[in-house]
């Protein structure tokens, strides 16, 4: 059975309760996690404060910094084992679960190397003072993460915390959390010490509920439904914590009429198909300039049908979706839009003799759909792409930014002057010109406007997030 890690120790919850781990490929159970609950919250944080007050309170960052590098040479030497442990978990095909613990990689090494970097101001004053802005870390910081990207999302929260000398507290998901605690656990051998980094694996009704409320946090952040990141604002707005919060998305491609549709098409394929559709940034709505309406959706339509879904060992385009409720729910939309006539374009294909009980669901591109409708609002988080045409610039623009959400877009078309225009008109946190997504995004300031939360992960500007400024104003005469 998968041990959390708190205060430096592989250990069971508290009063001995375990989660069954259900495999996405066939729907068995393969594994048991601790089943943590406020007890172990409060042991975590404990632990956490303890070495900010300890051993890690001393450390430079410089110290800090080689610390991440080697955890992240640690991943790279382990990524195959690790890779197959991301897939197992979460159903993804080998290739995208390796292409993950690079990025789990890249983090470490990305804020290793900018741990110390991060500087102070001087800030000129009156005569006879002297004022310096110091930039200090929050203390102990606490991180929800989601079940889609587990690698990805462990290595994003936790290595700028690191770098500015927090101590963290994780709670993953319970649908996928293998992965985290098996890094937490190499980061142990790497020389972090005891409370630096403490994982509780458990529901988040119980163990991420009480992390969010928890008095002893400084900060925190959360990666998941709207829903529920208004309940952890509202928690953590009791102790007075700062919090980032990544709500998902309903990310547009707005294609002109003048696009490269040869070089987008791929790309926009890819966009909402990746991770089965289970990506925040999913580029699920197609928004298409009228008169190249026809010809960019039969495009489209004409790569989907090359999409295989599969067992992860089989390596294809996507695999299960990562359990029984996400099933339920993508299927849901996909029957209602096919119950209210919504044109099916394409669908991808599922891979023969496929184990039952798994979570399989086939990608589907439906055409002209309504403005009004669900799928061009709401988040399926599956593989569900929805086609609008569009008029003109004003009409793309309004239409691009006619959801609660914005998180991501992507502009397609070669007038310089459009790029712009649009680009800055778009109300979302990231906007590519000609591409989508681009690299994985590590050195990329990332997060989201409306209801796709506030607050920014990856790039330098995380490193502010988790730190904060005190002005220390020295009179000398």
């Amino acid at each position: 059975m998968a041990k959390m890690i708190i205060g430096g120790r592989l250990t069971d919850a508290q009063d001995g309760r375990t989660i069954e781990v259900l495999s996405p490929v066939d729907g068995k159970p393969f594994e048991q996690i601790p089943r943590g609950g406020t007890a172990d919250i409060d042991l975590a944080v404990a632990a956490a404060q303890a070495a900010l007050a300890g051993p890690w309170g001393k450390f430079t960052a410089t110290e800090r910094g080689r610390l991440l590098q080697r955890l992240g040479q640690k991943v790279l030497d382990h990524a195959e084992e690790l890779s197959l442990l991301e897939a197992r978990d979460t159903g993804k095909p080998m290739t995208t679960a390796r292409n993950d613990i690079q990025v789990l990689a890249r983090y470490l090494e990305y804020y290793g190397g900018a741990a110390d970097k991060v500087h102070g101001e001087v800030i000129p004053f009156l005569n006879g003072y002297s004022v310096t802005l110091l930039r200090e870390p929050l203390g102990v910081t606490g991180h929800i993460i989601p079940w889609n990207y587990p690698a990805q999302m462990f290595g994003r929260s936790i290595a700028p915390a690191l770098a500015m000398g927090n101590a963290a507290v994780v709670k993953p998901a319970e649908d996928a959390c293998l992965t985290p605690l098996r890094v937490a656990a190499l980061a142990l051998e790497v020389g972090f010490p005891e409370g630096v980094l403490n994982l509780v694996s458990g529901y988040g009704e119980e163990a991420g509920a009480a992390l969010a409320a928890h008095p002893g946090i400084n900060f925190l952040t959360f990666t998941g439904s709207n829903e529920v990141g208004v309940l952890v604002q509202q928690a953590t707005a009791r102790n007075a914590v700062k919090c980032v919060l990544e709500l998902g998305g309903k990310s547009p491609h707005v294609v002109f009429a003048d696009a490269d549709i040869e070089r987008a098409a791929p790309i926009i394929v890819r966009g909402f198909i990746q991770n089965t559709g289970q990506t925040c940034t999913a580029g699920s709505r197609l928004l298409v300039q009228r008169e190249a309406y026809e010809q960019v959706v039969a495009r489209v339509a004409e790569l989907l049908a090359k999409v295989r879904v599969g067992t992860p060992e089989m390596d294809f385009d996507c695999g299960p979706l990562v359990n029984a409720s996400q099933h339920q729910r993508v299927n849901r939309y996909v029957n209602n839009a096919r119950a209210a006539g919504l044109p099916v374009l394409a669908t991808g294909s599922l891979a023969a003799e496929l184990p039952a009980g798994g979570y399989y669901v086939q990608p589907v591109f439906f055409g002209n759909v309504p403005r009004q409708d669900a799928l061009a609002h709401e988040e399926v988080f599956g593989p569900v792409l929805a086609a609008m045409p569009f008029e003109d610039e004003a009409d793309a623009i309004a239409l691009a930014n006619g959801t609660s959400y914005g998180l991501l877009a992507a502009v397609w078309t070669e007038n310089g002057g459009r790029q712009q225009r649009v680009g800055k008109a778009l109300r979302c946190g990231q906007v590519f010109i000609n591409g989508f997504g681009a690299g994985g995004g590590v050195e990329l300031p990332f997060g989201g406007m409306k209801k796709s939360g506030h607050g920014r992960e990856k790039g330098f500007i995380a490193l502010e997030e988790m730190s904060t400024t005190k002005t220390l104003v020295h009179y000398h005469g």
